[in-house]
């Protein structure tokens, strides 16, 4: 058993892409109109974990609190400086002493958004 997918509610569907496609390196795997809903699955990866985008106009919005979504990256220092260029707003980046560094950026609906270095 593997986790599939988490789905997020989002205000603005191609904002909320963009950020994705940026910051987790994911990429649009499929799109699906139901109406009035709008979904997009973004994948970096055939049979890898997704990320669920569901744009449902006029329908509230998950607010982000309480949780955050973690990705693992080799390219911290980088990913941190595409952030900055974005204008996204990281946190500064974290060295806890364990042999990992982080930081955190907020995704366009409030969602917490870690990047995240692991020792090999």
């Amino acid at each position: 058993m593997h986790f599939k997918h988490i789905a997020i509610r989002v205000k603005n569907l191609e904002q909320s892409i963009f950020f994705y496609e940026k910051m987790a390196g994911q990429k649009v795997a499929r799109r699906v109109k139901a109406d009035p809903a709008e979904l997009a699955f973004l994948s970096n990866g055939d049979g890898e974990t997704e990320i669920e985008l569901v744009c449902i106009p006029d329908s509230p919005t998950f607010e982000g609190k309480g949780m955050f979504l973690c990705f693992e990256t080799d390219r911290l220092e980088e990913m941190h400086h595409i952030a900055e260029d974005a204008e996204f707003k990281p946190s500064p980046i974290q060295d806890p002493g364990d042999g990992t560094k982080y930081f955190y950026v907020y995704d366009p609906d409030g969602v917490s958004v870690q990047l995240r270095t692991f020792p090999k």
